[in-house]
């Protein structure tokens, strides 16, 4: 995968809102709006552990850069990237490899839906417990502090949501779309990526999500919502070495 920013001055080369900043995205969003939750060494950032999972290396690693990423996550310990590297060093173990599609949104109206709530921190016991039974990807407990997530309820207990993710000039990912199982088939999952996506335009960014290529129901339910596939891409882990080559 063709990398476009320019890692070494920290800045994303695409003009601000342009689809090339997606290339990058989480240096894009690391060096821009989510830059007060980066944790930095050298050139090698990350989100602070309690709020994500993803990373951002250089497109072309050096040695010194591989192990300012060990010094930062420390022995053991994983780190979840998207796009390419290139091959880790000796002793650097493979954790998992995820196929996708990154796709943006080109604009639909939602209407008004009375019956979506807003989730804040007393809600996060539950969205924990709802991750956990549906497992819609990487979802950590500070999560809230990323953007707005949006749920519904069936008498009182929260049964589906969908948020904010990473966020960088001029666009804003969704993600952690889930609904419990016992109420799938119902549309759920479309009411809340709607209203999620109508609250990211209102604001003036453009809404964009990543899928894996095997899910192809969920492939199929973003393209009627108006999301269409701009490129694949691969998220993947790798896991740093216990102790010095």
């Amino acid at each position: 995968m063709e990398n476009t920013a320019d890692v070494e001055e920290g800045r994303p080369s695409a003009a601000p809102g342009g689809e090339a900043v997606l290339d990058e995205q989480v240096l894009a969003a690391l060096t821009g709006p989510h830059a007060h939750l980066a944790e930095r060494r050298g050139r090698v950032l990350r989100y602070r552990p309690d709020v994500a999972v993803w990373w951002a290396l250089p497109s072309r690693p050096e040695p010194e850069d591989w192990d300012a990423a060990a010094r930062l996550a420390g022995p053991g310990a994983e780190l979840a990237l998207v796009g390419s590297n290139g091959p880790p060093p000796p002793g650097w173990r493979a954790t998992f490899r995820v196929p996708g599609f990154q796709m943006v949104d080109d604009g639909r109206p939602a209407a008004a839906d009375p019956e979506i709530v807003r989730l804040g921190p007393a809600d996060m016991p539950e969205m924990l417990r709802l991750v956990g039974a549906t497992k819609p990807g990487p979802f950590r407990s500070g999560a809230l502090q990323l953007g707005e997530y949006l749920g519904l309820r069936r008498d009182g207990e929260l049964i589906a949501m969908a948020g904010e993710r990473l966020r960088l000039p001029g666009w804003t990912e969704l993600s952690a779309v889930c609904t419990d199982p016992r109420f799938r088939g119902e549309g759920l999952a479309a009411r809340l990526v709607s209203a999620v996506a109508a609250r990211v335009r209102a604001r003036g960014d453009r809404p964009y999500l990543g899928v894996a290529q095997e899910n192809a129901g969920a492939v199929r339910l973003y393209e009627r919502l108006g999301f269409r596939v701009r490129r694949e891409v691969l998220y993947h882990g790798i896991e740093v070495p216990n102790s010095p080559e």
